[in-house]
């Protein structure tokens, strides 16, 4: 009988802190994400769910704790991995698409290192998961809101990273 290791969740916030002054946004914050897990993240504005969303894909500094993905420390001890590094997708609430760019265009910007078939596979693969590939040549402002967090989604989950969401329920 043979004994498989176990894997390591995607997302773990161990006794993450966080405070702008003398506000205190995450207070010891202990999270485990396993992969294709969907979590919820509830409670009044200001509490801090986006700040340790924040914290997690390396926009805002860690102040105390820790922060692995897929097991490895990104932050923490010492260690700091840069936000482009982390293969940690945000979706904002304003959904921060280009209007210059076509949807594919948008959705194909993270993706800037992989070859140019790779890459047209992963945009139209992220664009068909949420329903949107019959726009990839459309832009932003041709589209509803809905569309528009649809396409925010879908350029999070291209790059096929531990994908973290904020405010794109409705």
């Amino acid at each position: 009988m043979s004994m498989q290791a176990p894997v390591p969740s995607a997302l773990v916030l161990e006794h993450v802190s966080h405070a702008f002054g003398d506000l205190q946004a995450v207070d010891d914050l202990s999270l485990s994400l396993s992969a294709g897990e969907v979590v919820c993240l509830l409670g009044p504005s200001g509490c801090g769910k986006t700040t340790a969303l924040r914290v997690a894909a390396g926009l805002e500094a860690l102040q105390r704790g820790r922060v692995l993905i897929g097991g490895e420390v990104v932050a923490g001890t010492g260690r700091e991995m840069p936000p482009e590094e982390r293969s940690v997708g945000l979706v904002f609430q304003d959904y921060a698409l280009f209007p210059h760019l076509t949807i594919a265009a948008n959705v194909a910007f993270g993706l800037k290192g992989l070859p140019a078939a790779e890459r047209r596979a992963r945009v139209l693969e992220a664009l068909e998961r949420v329903g949107m590939a019959r726009s990839a040549e459309a832009y932003p402002h041709t589209l509803s809101g809905g569309q528009q967090q649809r396409v925010a989604l879908a350029r999070a989950l291209a790059p096929r990273p531990v994908a973290v969401a904020e405010g794109w329920t409705s």
